[in-house]
C-alpha cells in the first residue's frame, strides 16, 4: 500500500513538471509575439515550482522572465525583476541571459542618468542601487545612488549608502571607460568589456579612459554635510574622523574636513586645516583663496590679499580669486565714503574731503588693472562690466564708461 502510494506521489510529480515546461513554452511563444503581460501570466503559475525543473528548463524561465518584465516600457521595479531573473540565467551559463544582463545595466544606469537630469533623483538612485546589487564590485553604482538621495533630501537613506562606502573602504579612483553612443554624447562603463561589447553592437564608437579622482574626501563631506543641516555635530566630526583614521594622509579629506568646520561656523580650525594643506599642496589655488577668504571674514584684508596672490600666480585665469581679490582691496572705500558723506563744509573738511576722495581714487586705480584681466578671462561677466564701469565713472573715464555699458547692452 505504502508503494502505490509513492508511485502516486511521483506520477504527480512528473505531471507538475511537464505542465511546467509548457507553462515555460507558452511564456516563449508570448513573448515571440511580444504578448508580455500573457508570458508573466505563464511564468507566474510556473514559478511556484520552478525548482522542480531540469537546469535547463530553470535556465529558460529566468531567461524569459526577463525578457518578459523588459516589454512594453519597463518601470524602475520591471527593471529590477528583469535584471535578478537575467542574472540567475546568466549564472547558471545561459549566454543569451548574460549578454540581455549588460545589455540592461547599460539601459538602467541611462535611464538613470535620464531621471537625474529630469530631477527625478529619487528614481535615478533606485535605478543606480539596483545595478550596485547586481554587480558588487561596481561600487560607484552605490556612490552615485547616495548622492541622488541627497538630491532628493532623503537623507537618512543617502547616509546608509555613504555608510556601506566607509565600511568598504571604497575610494572611487581609477579608470572609467567611455565611448560615444550614436547621438554623439560619450557614456561611461564600468568596465572594459561592458563598453567594448558596446561597441561591438555597431551603435557606439571611439572607445577611450579616464582617470577617476579618489571619492573619500566626497563621502566624508556628504556625511558631514547631512549631520550638520540635522545639526548633529558630534556626527559630523565622528564620521570624519573615522574617515581620517584610515586615509591620514587623503588631502581631499583635509579638504572636506576643513570645509566642515567651515560649515559649523568654527572658521579658525577651519584656516588652520586650510593652511596645513597649503604646506603640502603648494600647487592648488583653491585652498590659497579659501584661506584668502578666512583671513577676509575677520578683516585681515593684507593677509587675504596675500594670499589671493598666492592663488593667482599659480593660475592667473582663477578669477574666483581675482574677484575676492578686488573685493578686499576696495573692503577700506565703505570707511571712506561714510567719513566723507559726515564731513561739514568748513575748511579743515573741505581739505580732509578733498585727502579721501585722492584715496578713494587711489584704490580704484589699483583695482582696474585686476578688473581688466578678469575680464580678458570672462568678457561677458555682468558683475565685473558693471563693477568696471562704476569705477572707470568714478575715475571720470567716459571713454571706458561707454564701453562697458555698450557690453552690457549686447
Amino acid at each position: 500500500m505504502k508503494t502505490n502510494l509513492i508511485t502516486v506521489a511521483l506520477s504527480f510529480l512528473t505531471l507538475a513538471a511537464v505542465a511546467q515546461k509548457d507553462q515555460v513554452k507558452n511564456a516563449e511563444d508570448a513573448i515571440d509575439d511580444k504578448n508580455y503581460a500573457e508570458a508573466k501570466a505563464q511564468l507566474k503559475i510556473a514559478e511556484p515550482n520552478v525548482s522542480s525543473l531540469k537546469e535547463k528548463y530553470q535556465e529558460e524561465f529566468y531567461l524569459y522572465k526577463g525578457q518578459a518584465y523588459m516589454g512594453d516600457n519597463p518601470t524602475s521595479a520591471d527593471m529590477k525583476i528583469a535584471a535578478q531573473a537575467f542574472q540567475k540565467a546568466s549564472e547558471m551559463g545561459n549566454e543569451d541571459a548574460t549578454e540581455a544582463l549588460m545589455t540592461l545595466k547599460n539601459d538602467m544606469i541611462q535611464a538613470a542618468i535620464q531621471d537625474q537630469n529630469n530631477e527625478k533623483f529619487a528614481e535615478a538612485a533606485e535605478k543606480l542601487y539596483t545595478s550596485y546589487e547586481l554587480s558588487k564590485e561596481d561600487t560607484i553604482y552605490l556612490y552615485y545612488a547616495a548622492n541622488n538621495l541627497v538630491q532628493a533630501q532623503d537623507y537618512d537613506k543617502a547616509v546608509e549608502y555613504l555608510e556601506m562606502l566607509n565600511e568598504l573602504d571604497y575610494d572611487g579612483s581609477g579608470i572609467e571607460y567611455t565611448a560615444v553612443n550614436a547621438e554623439g554624447t560619450e557614456e561611461t562603463f564600468s568596465s572594459a568589456g561592458q563598453r567594448d561589447l558596446m561597441i561591438k553592437t555597431g551603435n557606439y564608437t571611439n572607445p577611450g579612459m579616464n582617470k577617476i579622482p579618489s571619492k573619500k574626501g566626497d563621502i566624508a563631506q556628504l556625511i558631514a554635510r547631512i549631520y550638520i543641516s540635522q545639526k548633529d555635530y558630534d556626527k559630523a566630526v565622528a564620521a570624519m574622523d573615522k574617515a581620517k583614521a584610515t586615509n591620514p594622509d587623503d588631502i581631499t579629506l583635509l579638504q572636506a574636513e576643513a570645509n566642515m568646520y567651515y560649515q559649523m561656523g568654527e572658521k579658525e580650525k577651519a584656516r588652520q586645516l586650510f593652511e596645513k594643506i597649503a604646506e603640502t599642496n603648494t600647487d592648488d589655488p583653491v585652498t590659497f583663496n579659501n584661506i584668502g577668504i578666512m583671513y577676509g571674514e575677520v578683516d585681515e584684508t593684507e593677509k587675504a590679499i596675500e594670499n589671493y596672490e598666492k592663488a593667482l600666480a599659480i593660475d592667473p585665469n582663477y578669477n574666483d580669486a581675482r574677484l575676492n581679490l578686488i573685493a578686499a582691496i576696495l573692503g577700506s572705500e565703505r570707511a571712506i565714503i561714510e567719513e566723507m558723506n559726515g564731513l561739514g563744509m568748513s575748511k579743515k573738511d573741505n581739505a580732509r574731503y578733498e585727502e579721501l576722495d585722492a584715496q578713494r581714487k587711489a584704490l580704484y586705480t589699483q583695482v582696474v588693472p585686476y578688473l581688466e584681466k578678469a575680464l580678458e578671462v570672462e568678457p561677458n561677466n555682468i558683475d565685473v562690466l558693471k563693477t568696471s564701469m562704476n569705477i572707470y565713472s568714478n575715475l571720470g573715464n567716459t571713454e571706458k564708461v561707454e564701453e562697458m555699458k555698450s557690453r552690457l547692452e549686447q
